[in-house]
């Protein structure tokens, strides 16, 4: 009986292990930030450091239903920075990297242990614990150093071809430049998710999302996105977003946010106009920590204030035609106008982006990626978070090496 146990417990690991993957990610990022408002005490914020994000996904366990677990431990080190290079203009919170101490200087490391349980059954699955999503209601961060995470359960079924449904409820969040989980605030025990997305056809997809953030607020999310062959190495998609967030607190009321994208791809050039129309009480509903599911969200800004109404123009290109593999090009400008804020009802803000990408091809640099992203932010009329008039250099330097 004991030796027949340990077969059945031999054959159970050798299937947790057939499919298991594991990966180190190192992550070097620099950026520098240069606060264009003329009078305050900070003008410059500055940061360097080095992340480490391991992650270990087991396979499933034989049987009707499958189990596994999956783990992410991240380490982030500062190599240079100071207390008086990483607060931003006015004495603000940060540059979003690195955690701060109570005197307002940067640590020297942080980290974070994060651990999955899974479940399969047929083509459905359960995870429990550490949750990385990326949902129109919810999208985690993953813009600096290392990216931020919630705890909670998501379901995820793929029973009919075509549709994918999810299913979930989030209980804490951990920021990107955070090395703890924490409650949501103002007494928010959850957010609770449900919708999903389904193939009409192979250039049609059409999605639903409906979110509840405990007391704060209720969302419905509706979206299209269609790809469109005109001729050989020629294709639009079109890619539509509306939001409809109602707020419980009492005089907030409701929003409307509809956005959308337009990308005309010719070749090695991608040409894409973007729009957006927010209306409504109050700003787009995003749970705390996480990123709005805009088509104009960009490098440093969300562009979802009250109100506010956006066109964007953008342009790549891949460096493949020109007989240069791995070598990209991308940038964007982003308006937004007609903000309402204290500062009135006429309120203007636009970023502008360019990124260089090179991810090395062959020899042993191969997957090594160079990335080098430039800002810049002008407020006008417009007050609240992040308005302020910034120049920003980004130099991101990453590698992932597979262990499994």
């Amino acid at each position: 009986m004991l030796a027949g146990s340990w077969i059945v417990s031999g054959n159970a690991l050798a299937a947790l292990l057939e499919d298991s993957k594991a990966s180190l990610e190192l992550r070097n990022m620099y950026l520098n930030r240069d606060y264009r408002e003329p009078g305050t005490a900070t003008s410059y914020g500055e940061v360097w450091a080095q992340g480490f994000i391991a992650r270990l996904e087991s396979g499933y366990s034989e049987g009707t239903v499958g189990f596994g677990a999956d783990v992410i431990g991240m380490l982030g080190v500062r190599l240079d920075s100071g207390k008086g290079r990483v607060n931003g203009a006015s004495g603000g919170g940060g540059i979003g990297m690195l955690p701060l101490e109570s005197d307002g200087s940067p640590v020297d490391d942080y980290s974070e242990l994060g651990v999955t349980a899974k479940a399969r059954l047929s083509k459905s699955t359960l995870h429990l614990g550490t949750l990385q999503p990326l949902l129109p209601v919810v999208q985690y961060n993953n813009t600096r150093l290392l990216p931020g995470t919630y705890s909670g359960g998501l379901l995820t079924s793929q029973e009919i071809e075509g549709l994918t449904l999810h299913a979930g409820r989030l209980t804490e969040y951990n920021l990107r430049d955070q090395s703890h989980r924490q409650d949501f605030p103002n007494d928010i025990d959850s957010f609770d998710l449900l919708g999903g997305s389904y193939a009409v056809n192979p250039q049609l997809t059409a999605s639903y999302y409906y979110g509840r953030y405990d007391n704060t607020y209720k969302q419905h999310f509706a979206g299209l996105v269609h790809n469109l062959p005109l001729a050989e190495g020629l294709n639009l998609r079109s890619d539509l977003r509306y939001f409809q967030t109602d707020y419980d607190a009492s005089g907030v009321g409701r929003n409307h946010f509809l956005n959308g994208m337009f990308t005309l791809s010719a070749g090695t050039h991608k040409f894409a106009a973007g729009f957006q129309r927010m209306s409504g009480d109050s700003v787009l509903g995003v749970i705390t920590g996480a990123d709005p599911y805009s088509t104009n969200l960009s490098t440093y800004w969300t562009f979802n204030r009250q109100n506010e109404d956006a066109w964007q123009l953008r342009y790549d290109y891949d460096f493949v035609g020109l007989g240069i593999p791995g070598l990209t090009f991308m940038t964007r400008y982003i308006s937004g106008y007609d903000i309402e804020s204290s500062a009135g009802n006429n309120g203007k803000e636009w970023e502008r982006n360019s990124d260089l990408v090179y991810t090395f091809q062959d020899s042993t640099l191969k997957g090594l990626r160079v990335h080098l992203r430039n800002v810049t932010y002008r407020a006008g009329q417009v007050t609240g978070p992040g308005a302020v008039d910034i120049d920003e250099n980004r130099v991101i330097v990453s590698y992932t090496l597979p262990l499994l």
